[in-house]
């Protein structure tokens, strides 16, 4: 069985996880346009969400690691197998239905956040490490939507920075606009 969310998130998954599986040992300690992440710390957060989202499918409460760790042996390998269930875990029509216990919003924008980490924080791995990154338009397009209803509250809780001034004009909908709707640069690491 499949959901819109879990064919999103399966159409994102292999880009990022592409990056992942590129990603050296030692580019572990380059910056990210995450500002207080670096690449290491952005792979534990994005593996924490990948793991974590698969539970709030299911309704269970999750509980957030402050420093979490997940970069242990075979951990490139691991992190494919987890978005894996991730995206079984949101194949159910069910997921989609009401509301989350954990989080309390609906069940259908939870989804949608899971597919928001995995599309941005793969674009941020990959200008981190050099890698070329293409995220899949169906995903990009659905974000669009997704960014414009939780930006005002993510902008109040530190989850996204302001955009930079140069996105203040309008734009197609695209990977530019939606990273800038999120607070990075799209030119990043360029400071213009």
């Amino acid at each position: 069985m499949a959901t819109h969310t879990s064919d999103l998130l399966a159409a994102a998954a292999p880009r990022t996880v592409g990056v992942v599986r590129g990603i050296a040992d030692d580019q572990l300690d380059l910056p990210t346009p995450c500002h207080e992440y670096l690449v290491r710390d952005l792979l534990n957060h994005l593996f924490e969400v990948v793991v974590n989202f698969q539970e709030l499918a299911a309704k269970r409460p999750v509980e957030w690691a402050e420093k979490p760790e997940h970069l242990g042996v075979g951990w490139r390998d691991r992190f494919a197998v987890e978005v894996d269930r991730l995206i079984a875990a949101w194949s159910e029509p069910s997921t989609l239905e009401g509301v989350s216990p954990g989080m309390g919003m609906p069940q259908a924008v939870v989804g949608g956040m899971a597919l928001l980490d995995l599309t941005v924080h793969g674009w941020d791995l990959a200008v981190a490490t050099g890698k070329p990154y293409q995220p899949a338009s169906e995903a990009v397009a659905e974000l669009h939507g997704l960014v414009e209803q939780l930006g005002p509250t993510a902008r109040k809780m530190g989850v996204f920075a302001d955009p930079p001034p140069t996105a203040t004009t309008p734009t197609p909908p695209d990977l530019d606009h939606l990273l800038a709707q999120t607070g990075r640069t799209p030119t990043w690491p360029t400071t213009t």
